[in-house]
């Protein structure tokens, strides 16, 4: 199955993550298939930017958002997919 999750990077002890559609069973930090936007928890407050559009892509194909990108997508204001994705797992 396809997921949307966060990807690590940055250095030790100052994560930043970026926003990628993977292989549920590739590893975290491995192979993805698209990035589609970044993530960083260390602002404040946190910040983000997502694709919509791709984001709103891949979920029509199936794609399954991670616990963190859903809240994140919730945020960016595709609440209905979010929501419709959530509830249907």
């Amino acid at each position: 199955m396809v997921r949307i999750r966060l990807r690590r990077t940055g250095a030790k002890k100052q994560a930043s993550y970026r926003i990628v559609v993977a292989d549920q069973r590739s590893p975290r930090d491995g192979k993805f298939i698209e990035i589609l936007g970044w993530y960083n928890p260390r602002t404040n407050p946190p910040s983000f930017e997502i694709n919509k559009e791709r984001a709103n892509y891949w979920l029509s194909q199936g794609a399954q958002p991670s616990e963190a990108v859903a809240r994140l997508l919730k945020k960016a204001n595709l609440e209905e997919t979010a929501e419709a994705v959530t509830e249907a797992a």
